[in-house]
C-alpha cells in the first residue's frame, strides 16, 4: 500500500532534519526547499537520495529541479509510489 501524504510529509521532515538541520515543525507542504528551508543544492541531492531509499521510489535528476516545495515532493513521491 502506498504511503499516505501525511506519512510522506513526516518522512521528509525526518530526512530534512537529519540532512539539513531543519526543524520538523518547519516542514509544511507550502514551504520552498531553497527559499524557506534554506536547503542548498548539495543537501537537496542528499534529501532526494534519502527519500528514494525511504519511500522506495526513483526520482530522476531531470525531475528533481521541478521539486521546489515540500508539497511538490510529497505529490511526486505519492504518484511515483503508486506507479511502482
Amino acid at each position: 500500500m502506498p504511503a499516505s501524504e501525511s506519512d510522506i510529509l513526516q518522512g521528509l521532515a525526518e530526512i530534512l532534519q537529519e540532512v539539513a538541520g531543519v526543524a520538523p515543525e518547519q516542514v509544511t507542504p507550502e514551504k520552498n526547499f531553497i527559499d524557506d528551508l534554506d536547503v542548498d543544492s548539495l543537501s537537496m541531492v542528499e534529501v532526494v537520495v534519502a527519500a528514494e531509499e525511504k519511500f522506495e521510489v526513483r526520482i530522476p535528476d531531470d525531475d528533481v529541479k521541478n521539486l521546489r516545495t515540500v508539497g511538490d515532493a510529497v505529490d511526486y513521491i505519492k504518484s511515483a509510489g503508486v506507479a511502482a
